[in-house]
């Protein structure tokens, strides 16, 4: 662990473990400034001491790493909008849910889906009075209207919508994603409900949009195909959300989907050529300080008009400190700038580290620095072009023994053809990103012949093409993997000890290898325990019935679908269990005995006159026509359940009759998925 020597590593992790202690518990920014100017009075104390002695002193140490711990809780509280004192959520009152007159601008346009454009937005005013915060804006596309552009500005009466929980086990939890972006609440509008404000203001995600929207004309003017022209503005603007649902799953499934994020890799081959360009400026007076201004401020520009994502800042950070660096004739270490770009990002976008492609972005990196020489020494090709592909090779399965453990936690699955697709493009991607920016530049200066465009676009949908293939060879995606964060942490370990392993061959090094075998193996027997023994599951489905019942490691699905191969809340569920080991499907009872309690299904028919049943449960589903209050004297349910087959007409008497019985009553559209364990 000699990488823990390096002072700016340690104070990393401190601000990471800070940011972590800050997501779980709440504690006051008063008192953990106090406690951190006190800290800092016994810090000075101790270094006088140490300087009195001429001796190091451990808690010295100690005090510096908890004063920086506690600098990441504190930056994590300072940077959460919703503690500001003029966040709009102080000005909204969420149990009396009115109308409101707001005023807000775009702040960023997102991937549409089939009926809402969706766009983030920041608040500016609401009833009069100067607000901020962002917020999530749905606009219908009933209406054939134009996309709102960045840093439009409008005025609409509306009301501020909680954002959607996750309705079934095991779902992706947007709500709880778009939280780690400072977004509370939702908006859903039409364009009839907008009216356009005269703005003058300008933010620099406006200027970039504009920059961006300006290129995408020239490029159309080229008669770029949507998809080449998509790829273009992914590989080279940063912007994924023309990217096709088709075509972006294939370059996840074939292994790929790195290529389409702006991150190290195309930002160092962005730097390569920008320093082949101004290299002669070195033979000036200060040329190689003004060498470095440019290419900074040059590589900060491009992430400016890529969005300032998670991964390209990350990229863009890394290499501005190594450019200083190099400028200023210091050696270099990548452990060292890896966390001073991570110290620094973090400082800003304290919750960058929870992002997923910050994480992968990271964690590919450390991989490749750590296992890659060792990969790549184990043969020595005098080919240069087979060597070009070797280097490509081990780069490629460096990289992805770092990403291996969390792809799986969050992805659940593998795609086996990885290095295929990258060995095809990686080498060449060099050239694709060179000549696109050639394209780009050309078009902007309307000098680029169609015949260039024709063939930049003609390689981009050869690209396009081999990635489909790779995608289409499904025998060698394994998908559908379970993988918990026990599994995650306990892989983390073993990747660490054979990196150890690898550079110390020593008996303490292979003692931590075994031992970390042993932490896998304890991480599968933990997982075995937390599947669930004996539970029935009643999900939301709309305008269908599905349930589940898992007993003795079998998960038996029953339901009134067409088709649940392809049904997600099921794969979830099976994903989420933890390696259920066999699936089975059967229609729908009436009655389920799951050993002392009984739930009783009330269908269309309405049937239900059998009196000495005395269910605990009753699920009602495909609206039957009944009288509830007649069924509840009949049977003496303990409680009701509607799922999401029923009219919502239906439902909402339903719930009044169980309010005035005082019998709980649970709809899954509002309370999601019931769960009974027995």
């Amino acid at each position: 662990m000699r990488l823990l020597n390096f002072t700016i590593i340690k104070l990393t992790c401190c601000v990471v473990l800070g940011i972590l202690l800050a997501s779980v518990f709440n504690i006051p920014n008063t008192l953990l400034s106090i406690t951190i100017v006190s800290l800092l009075v016994i810090l000075f104390i101790f270094y006088w001491i140490a300087k009195k002695q001429f001796a190091k002193s451990i808690w010295f140490g100690f005090t510096a790493l908890l004063v920086t711990i506690l600098m990441g809780i504190l930056t994590s509280n300072l940077h959460n909008e919703k503690s500001f004192s003029n966040h709009y959520t102080k000005f909204i009152s969420e149990k009396n849910n009115r109308q409101n007159s707001i005023t807000f601008r775009i702040r960023e346009v997102l991937k549409s889906n089939a009926y809402y454009n969706k766009y983030v937005i920041n608040i500016l005013n609401i009833n009069g009075k100067q607000v901020s915060g962002k917020s999530l804006l749905n606009i219908s596309k009933k209406e054939l209207q134009p996309t709102l552009q960045v840093d439009d500005v409008f005025i609409s009466k509306t009301q501020f919508k909680e954002l959607n929980a996750p309705l079934n086990p095991y779902q992706f939890d947007y709500k709880k994603y778009l939280k780690k972006k400072y977004i509370y609440h939702q908006l859903e509008l039409t364009n009839n409900m907008l009216f356009p404000i005269k703005n003058d203001t300008s933010t620099l995600f406006g200027i970039a949009a504009t920059i961006r929207n300006y290129i995408n004309k020239k490029l159309e003017n080229r008669q770029f195909k949507p998809d080449e022209l998509a790829i273009i503005n992914a590989l080279l603007l940063g912007q994924r959300q023309d990217i096709s649902e088709d075509i972006y799953t294939s370059y996840a499934n074939a292994g790929a989907i790195h290529i389409l994020a702006v991150s190290g890799l195309h930002v160092g081959i962005i730097l390569i050529l920008l320093s082949f360009i101004f290299k002669p400026i070195e033979r000036f007076k200060h040329g190689k300080l003004i060498k470095t201004i440019l290419l900074v401020s040059l590589l900060w520009s491009f992430a400016l008009i890529a969005g300032l994502s998670p991964s390209v800042t990350r990229a863009v950070t890394m290499f501005s400190i190594i450019t200083i660096a190099i400028n200023l004739k210091r050696p270099t270490n990548i452990y060292n700038t890896l966390a001073i770009s991570m110290f620094i990002i973090l400082l800003f976008k304290p919750l960058f580290l929870f992002d997923v492609g910050f994480q992968m972005s990271y964690l590919a990196v450390l991989s490749i620095v750590t296992f890659d020489p060792f990969l790549y020494k184990l043969w020595s090709p005098k080919n240069k072009i087979i060597n070009l592909y070797w280097h490509t090779f081990t780069v490629t399965v460096s990289a992805q023994l770092g990403i291996i453990p969390i792809s799986l936690y969050y992805f659940h699955q593998f795609p086996g053809l990885f290095f295929v697709s990258n060995l095809v493009i990686i080498p060449l991607l060099g050239f694709i990103l060179g000549a696109g920016i050639l394209v780009i530049l050309l078009a902007v200066l309307n000098l680029l012949p169609q015949i260039i465009a024709h063939a930049y676009g003609y390689i981009i949908s050869i690209m396009n093409h081999f990635i489909i293939w790779v995608s289409n060879q499904e025998a060698f995606l394994f998908s559908d993997i379970s993988f918990s964060i026990a599994f995650v942490i306990a892989s983390y370990i073993l990747i660490i000890s054979i990196s150890t392993l690898l550079i110390k061959k020593n008996i303490s090094s292979l003692r931590f290898f075994l031992i970390s075998i042993l932490i896998l193996q304890s991480a599968l027997i933990f997982s075995k325990y937390q599947r669930p023994s004996n539970e029935f599951v009643i999900f939301h489905k709309t305008r269908y019935t599905l349930l589940a019942n898992t007993t003795n490691n079998t998960t038996t699905i029953y339901h009134n679908l067409e088709n649940t191969s392809e049904n997600n809340i099921v794969k979830n569920y099976i994903v989420g269990t933890h390696f259920t080991n066999t699936l089975e499907e059967d229609s729908i009872k009436p009655l389920y005995k799951l050993n002392k309690k009984k739930l009783f299904i009330v269908d269309s028919l309405g049937i239900y006159n059998i009196k000495s049943l005395k269910p605990d449960y009753i699920l009602l589903r495909q609206s039957p026509k009944i009288n509830l209050n007649r069924l509840i004297d009949s049977l003496k349910p303990k409680r009701i359940i509607a799922d999401g087959s029923n009219y919502k007409s239906y439902v909402k008497n339903w719930e009044l009759v169980c309010k005035k019985r005082k019998l709980p009553f649970h709809q899954t559209s509002e309370n999601g998925a019931f769960i009974i364990e027995y």
